[in-house]
């Protein structure tokens, strides 16, 4: 594609190999910040942003940048059955072979974040795609890990969804779980000042050090995904690919505007 065109060891907006290479923004850092005291909380953390803002990838950063003899991390990507579906997606996480009986399977999780606990570990569970998590799912991981948070505390446990649910976790049925909430933070995306460097961080992974796209472009990118890192990506690629077709050597807001008329379903 625009590879050759620019003189790119490669593609430059697909998805790091390595959290390392991942740009760091404000929301990012501030992640960080907010993840480190919820472990030094030991309770459980909510994290929500709209699709494509970049919670995965921040929570996948700080994660990555834990000591292993520090601590244990089960990370779930998406569950949205039944509570012993969420217990063997959380036992496969932890490297447990889990039961299919739900009283079982509990237990034997407990167990584990106890025999972590004694060996010094913390265990940081991590639940993505939360907001798709069933009413009664989420009773159930205040009962799983309620049994450490009254006394030593031995499990953390983060929430990562869309802004939805921020509303599900508001309902009165969810009010003893809300209450042991100790963290939350909504990622909000890059900011306009952001976009720039953004755009330098991604090209220089490819080998470039040019400044490709003009100011004009980068508005107009920035309007278009409204700061959304995914969005930015996708339409930075397909603005690229738009001007490497008219032999131009830097993307322009047209360029931009017929990136997103490709997108456009």
């Amino acid at each position: 594609m625009y590879r050759q065109h620019f003189g790119l060891a490669r593609l430059p907006f697909e998805a790091p190999a390595h959290s390392s290479e991942l740009f760091v923004s404000e929301d990012a850092s501030e992640t960080d910040s907010r993840l480190q005291h919820l472990l030094d909380l030991r309770g459980i953390g909510l994290l929500t942003g709209e699709p494509g803002c970049g919670k995965t990838s921040a929570c996948r950063r700080f994660a990555d940048g834990l000591h292993d003899s520090l601590y244990a991390v089960g990370y779930v990507r998406l569950t949205t059955g039944t509570v012993i579906d969420t217990y063997q997606a959380i036992g496969w996480a932890l490297g447990l072979e889990t039961p299919r009986y739900r009283a079982p399977a509990c237990q034997l999780i407990r167990r584990e974040i106890e025999r972590l606990s004694e060996a010094g570990k913390l265990p940081l569970l991590i639940i993505d795609e939360a907001h798709y998590l069933r009413h009664d799912v989420l009773d159930e991981l205040r009962l799983l890990v309620n049994f450490g948070l009254d006394s030593k505390r031995l499990l953390c446990l983060l929430l990562i969804g869309q802004s939805e649910l921020r509303r599900r976790l508001g309902l009165a049925h969810h009010e003893a779980l809300t209450q042991r909430i100790v963290m939350r933070y909504h990622l909000s995306g890059l900011r306009r000042e952001e976009l720039e460097p953004y755009l330098r961080h991604a090209l220089a992974r490819a080998g470039c050090e040019l400044e490709l796209f003009e100011p004009a472009a980068c508005q107009a990118l920035f309007q278009a995904s409204h700061g959304l890192p995914r969005q930015v990506s996708a339409l930075a690629h397909f603005a690229l690919a738009a001007a490497a077709l008219d032999q131009a050597r830097t993307v322009s807001a047209e360029h931009v505007r017929r990136a997103c008329e490709e997108r456009r379903p």
